[in-house]
């Protein structure tokens, strides 16, 4: 197929990447909450085809699933599969049901366990055609995915998130969701220890703003409290994190409290990481094929694991504007590359 359009549902963010004639020509990433229900996912989907255009093909996988919008997965599945059929009419669409392949949308509700979050499947298994062996690393907004790859063969021993939680395969740590307080129960202030407040009063949007790191565009949802997206106001947010005001230190001490979160996520990263690389799978020599939003995070964990980083979109024919955003959508370009492949 000359044109197809991937697509990856997933419970904060609508992604797309378009494939012609197997180049990735472009990728988008439009904010699509989904605890707001299914009616801001069809805005969603309209903001992000006004963006990438049309096609013949589409091929969707999905994480959004698990939004608290449905009351199980086997709902969220068979409501998103359908909400994307309806969606990109009248072109053909397909989903991705990871280990059982391609399958029509009705028939969702027999794959229930093979296409929910099976993202990270269809990225790893890009790696597998390309690459061969590496270990797989995609960083995005909410999650870490770190999946092996071997001969070719996605070598994963989970394949829901409750099984790839238990095995390392699923870190919940995001470079801008994830709440500071699920990171650590105590840090680093004025010399001493402390206490966390568990309120979600800051993100590690916020952590990477005050340091510099968070990619333009990368933060697309509200803050905290509400407020602007400064640095200034990312210190209050930290600020309240210890129980303190923005004045009450220097703009010294609150970034290097915000580099102890920072910190904190890369360690997260890399334990889970060596717990895969501990199951003896990977050769020495297996790079880290790093991808998402985070990746200048998976690239620091590649250094500490000595192991050398290849950045996914370079695994990919790509328009060289658009190499950026397509590792920040590698699933939905994965599957556009794969669906144009004979």
């Amino acid at each position: 197929m000359s044109m197809v359009i991937g697509w990856d549902v997933g419970g904060a963010h609508l992604k797309a990447a378009r494939a012609e004639h197997g180049r990735v020509v472009d990728a988008v990433q439009v904010p699509s909450p989904l605890r707001l229900g299914l009616a801001r996912l069809k805005q969603s989907f309209a903001e992000a085809k006004a963006a990438i255009g049309s096609a013949p093909r589409h091929v969707v996988t999905m994480t959004g699933e698990l939004a608290d919008t449905f009351t199980s997965r086997a709902e969220g599945v068979e409501s998103l599969s359908r909400a994307a059929a309806d969606e990109l009419a009248p072109g053909e669409v397909l989903l991705y049901a990871g280990r059982a392949g391609f399958i029509a949308p009705e028939l969702a509700a027999r794959h229930v366990e093979d296409v929910a979050s099976a993202n990270w499947h269809a990225s790893a298994a890009l790696v597998g055609r390309r690459l061969g062996t590496a270990l797989f690393m995609d960083m995005g907004s909410t999650t870490t995915d770190i999946v092996p790859v071997v001969s070719g063969k996605v070598a994963a021993r989970g394949y829901t998130d409750a099984e790839r939680l238990a095995t390392g395969e699923l870190v919940y740590t995001g470079l801008v969701r994830s709440f500071l307080m699920a990171t650590r129960d105590r840090a680093p202030f004025a010399g001493a220890w402390t206490g966390l407040i568990a309120e979600n009063f800051a993100n590690m949007a916020d952590v990477h703003r005050i340091l510099g790191t968070l990619p333009d565009g990368a933060d697309q949802m509200g803050t905290a409290d509400g407020r602007e997206k400064t640095v200034a106001a990312s210190r209050a947010r930290l600020a309240r994190m210890v129980g303190r005001d923005a004045a009450d230190a220097s703009e010294a001490e609150w970034t290097l409290l915000a580099r102890s979160f920072a910190e904190t996520q890369i360690r997260m990263v890399t334990d889970g990481a060596l717990l895969v690389l501990s199951q003896g799978t990977l050769p020495a020599n297996a790079p880290v094929v790093g991808a998402g939003i985070g990746d200048r995070v998976l690239r620091e964990a590649a250094h500490r694991l000595e192991r050398r980083h290849v950045p996914f979109e370079s695994l990919l024919e790509v328009a060289p504007a658009a190499r950026e955003r397509v590792s920040q959508c590698a699933p939905a370009a994965a599957l556009a590359a794969m669906a144009a492949l004979p």
